[in-house]
Parts: C-alpha cells; structure tokens; sequence
C-alpha cells in the first residue's frame, strides 16, 4: 500500500525543520528520537543527578522556581515540587486551542528535549513522543501564556497529561481523562523528578509552532491572491503590461518578482485582455488595487520570508532554564523570552491586513458601475430586484476592519508576573492567537474576491478569460452556481473558502501557469 502522512517518521536529531513540524502536527506523521538524541539526553540527566545528590543548592534541580527560587528543597520533596509546578502552572483559562497547536508544542518540546540541554531523564521524554504517536492530544487553553519563562500554562497542561492527569483527547476525537488515555495506549504515566517540570515548561513552543503552521498557510494563500487579483484584473478590463519582468527588475525585491510573474502568467492568453489591448483603449493607468498588487503581495512574501529565517533558527535552538551544558554545568539564561518570535508574529499580521484591504478594494470596483467598466451592478443578474454580491462585500469590509485590529501588535505590551521576578514578558503567545485569526480571514478575504471575480468573468462572455483564470472559474463552477437570480450566498463564501483553504485552487490553476 502507498506511505500516508501517518506512515511517516519524522526523527529528532538536529534542527527540525518547518516541513516537519507541520507534517507531525497537521499530517499525523509520527516522531522517533534518535540514538544521538538518546545519549545526549541520557547524559545531560546524568549531570543532573549528580548536582541533585551535592550539596550546593541549584536552580531548579533543589530549590523553588520563580520568586521562590531562594528556598532550597530537600530530597524527600523534590518529587512533590514538580508535581506541584506542573499542577499550579497548569492555570489555562477559556476554549481548548486547536489540536493540531498543542501537537505542534508537542514535538517542538520535545525538539528542544533531544538536543541534551534539559537534563529530562530519557523515560520522560520517550513517554512525550508515545503520546505525540499515540494520537493523545491534551486540553490546552486559550489564555495562560505571557509569552516569557516560555509558554508556562500550554506546557505545563502537557506536562499534567504526562503525569496522567487532566484531560485529553485521544486518537478517535474523544474526550478523555489523561490516565485512561494512557492506560489504553500502554503508556505508563511519568513520575517527575528534579529539574523535569522545568525542562517541559519553560519554552516558547506554542507560539513558534503557531508561527509555522502560519507560514505554511501564508505560502498558500499568497499565491492565492495573485490569483484572485489577475482574475479581478482580467475582469475589470484591466492591463497586463504593469507586470513585465523588464518593469518589476527596476525594483528588485524577490517577492514583488514572484508576484508579477504568476499575475503576468495568470493573465496569458486571455481575450479578454485582449479585447482592450489595442491602440482604440482610452484608459492609461488602473487602479492601484489593480496595478500595484505584485508591490504588496511581494512585500508580504518578503516578510514571510524574513519570519522564516527567524522560525529556522528557533527550530535550531535549545530553549530552556537553566541549561545543562556539555561540560555539566547548569545555567541560567534568558533563552525563554519569546521576544523572537513575538516580534514576527505581530509583524505577519501587517502584511496580511494589507493584502486583504487592497483585494477587498477590487471586489468593490467590480460592484460599482462607475468603476467596473460594463459590468452590471453589483453583479446581480436583475439590478434592483437582486441585490447580487452587495452583502458580500459587506462581509469582505467587516473581515478587513477586524483585521486591522488584528494588526496591532502584541509584543509592545507588557505586565509583569512572579513579584515582579518576571517583570518584561513578551506577549508572543497572544500575537500567535491573533496571527491565527489573521490567517483565517484572510482565508475569507480572498474566497469572496475568488467568488466576486469568477462571476464577473462569467458576465464578460462571450469573451472568454485565460487558461489559468478559466481553470479557477471552472473548479468554482463545480461548488457554485454561476450567475442567476439571488440565492443564499453565505454556503458559497463557505465552498470558496474551502477551494482555498484545501489548496484545490492552486491545484486547479498551477498547470497554466507555465514554469
């Protein structure tokens, strides 16, 4: 039979890569700790052992944590400690968040596990991957991060499923107790020991595998909108000529490159573009909406692509307090703070309200009747008696709105936590929230320009659009109803959403794109 998603293996013995975590956390793929990985980690937790049986109080091995990090902790409490830790910051409050964040943290924990930077004992980390392998996803909640000592609440709701405590749910979607989840997978519940509650709770692994599961949506819906823009182009009359090579290597960012050359290519061979081509077309520049688009889209690739550098060197990281290094000494650092991350979470959002705005402005061109050049108005079928794609756009506007306050960044702010021991938080896991947000609304954005733009190319028959432009009409084609009398648009915007999300658009319209 052929390999599945969740056939694959992904192992951990160096920095993961992007490809990865998404493959674990959306795939189902399945996780396997090398042997290097498993030396290290055995040896890492042999330094432990030997600080914990010395008599030198250490952080975090014999003391309290946080503000109480001054209190040393005898022998016979350091198991309750850390399940006292771990049940105290297991504090999340509001809905669960996705699975496929909490797998993502999942692997990311222990990603930083295997580099023998923590001191986890090896059983502790074998029983994380089990779980993640196992299909045991546990309940983490909306709030409880401030984004520094790492994500403290998701984590530490992980680390609960490992003690066999708390709730999680299992590999057919049910809700289940962690210990019944367990038992039946044949996972033996850990029981933590000096410096193991730290180790699985003091990372910022929720709002990076946030960050690159929105990566992988952005490339996706990036090239999307160079679709749905050439299709608005294509039905606004609008010209090709703005997006030659010759014009964007004047300007020679790569993403605004990329960008002219797919709408260049999407617009190939239309007649419809055609039909105006000629010296008798009267009209010298198109709207920015229409003329500008390679410029916004590209700087928003660009920006994806700056946030990749930062998600690739974090995959590379061992992120923890304190840290085991390889001469055996253990350190305190401030490797936890998400600033990194946080920062380009918020800076994602930016790009993506922009290219929202600026499609969301060339669904209204097509509506107006002084601006669509022919087309009827608001695309009804009987202006007056049908209202067309009027509330549509309503829909597309209010979607926009929402995500320029989606835009305001996060990170500016800051309250502090612990006595003030944590007095500068980084805020990174709310930016990886409302980044999520984000990305879903732009999903919305562009499925009502796809849906506005197809039926107005339907409308300029008998010209006829591009292959390419022609292939995303016809795949709409097969979900949506062309144009008519006024039906009950909202399951379209669903179908057209789902044509993007699942990237069957793409799929539909990459063929006729050229190389």
């Amino acid at each position: 039979m052929p390999e599945t998603a969740q056939d694959s293996i992904v192992e951990l013995d160096g920095p993961l890569t992007r490809a990865g975590v998404v493959a674990v956390a959306r795939e189902g793929a399945k996780v396997r700790l090398s042997e290097a990985a498993e030396k290290r980690i055995a040896s890492a937790r042999e330094h432990v052992e030997a600080l914990a049986a010395g008599p030198v109080a250490t952080y975090g091995v014999s003391t309290g944590f946080g503000a109480l990090a001054t209190r040393h902790i005898p022998p016979e409490s350091r198991a309750a400690l850390q399940r006292s830790l771990i049940r105290s910051h297991a504090a999340g409050a509001g809905p669960a968040v996705e699975p496929e964040v909490v797998r993502a943290q999942m692997l990311l924990r222990l990603r930083t596990l295997a580099t023998g930077h923590t001191g986890i004992k090896p059983q502790t980390a074998a029983t994380l991957a089990a779980m993640i392998n196992a299909g045991i996803t546990p309940i983490v909640h909306e709030y409880g991060s401030l984004g520094c000592s790492g994500d403290l609440a998701p984590l530490a709701a992980v680390a609960l499923a490992l003690m066999g405590e708390g709730q999680v749910v299992d590999a057919s979607g049910a809700l289940v107790d962690a210990a019944t989840a367990l038992r039946a997978n044949d996972i033996e519940p850990v029981v933590l020991a000096e410096k193991e509650g730290l180790a699985l709770t003091n990372g910022t692994d929720g709002m990076l595998g946030m960050l690159v599961l929105a990566l992988d949506d952005l490339h996706r819906l990036l090239d999307v909108a160079d679709i749905t823009a050439a299709m608005s182009v294509e039905a606004l009359l609008g010209t090709d000529r703005v997006f030659a090579a010759d014009l964007q290597a004047l300007r020679p960012h790569p993403g605004q490159a990329r960008a002219a050359e797919r709408i260049e290519a999407a617009l190939a061979d239309s007649d419809i573009v055609a039909s105006h081509r000629g010296p008798d077309c009267n009209r010298v520049q198109d709207a920015y909406s229409l003329r500008c688009a390679p410029q916004v889209h590209g700087a928003a690739r660009d920006t994806v692509a700056y946030a990749e550098t930062v998600a690739d060197r974090e995959l590379a990281s061992a992120v923890d307090n304190p840290v085991v290094l390889a001469d055996g000494r253990l350190e305190s650092n401030g490797n936890f703070h998400g600033a990194p991350v946080a920062y380009v979470l918020d800076f994602l959002a930016i790009p993506i309200a922009d290219v929202a705005s600026m499609a969301e402005r060339r669904t209204d061109r097509m509506l107006d009747t002084a601006r669509s050049h022919g087309l009827p108005a608001f695309l009804a079928a009987d202006p007056g008696v049908d209202s067309g794609h009027m509330i549509a756009q309503y829909t597309q506007a209010a979607v926009v709105s929402e995500l320029k306050r989606l835009a305001v960044p996060a990170s500016v702010d800051s309250i502090p936590s612990s006595a003030m021991q944590e007095d500068h938080v980084s805020m990174g896991w709310s930016g990886a929230r409302k980044l999520r947000k984000a990305v879903d609304a732009l999903t919305t954005v562009l499925a009502i320009e796809y849906l506005t733009a197809a039926r107005a190319l339907d409308m300029r028959a008998p010209l006829r659009p591009g292959p390419a432009t022609a292939a995303a009409v016809a795949l709409l084609r097969t979900v949506v109803d062309g144009p008519g009398p006024d039906r009950h648009l909202a399951p379209e915007i669903a179908a057209a959403e789902e044509l993007v999300r699942s990237g069957a658009l793409l799929r539909a319209v990459e063929p006729h794109l050229g190389a």
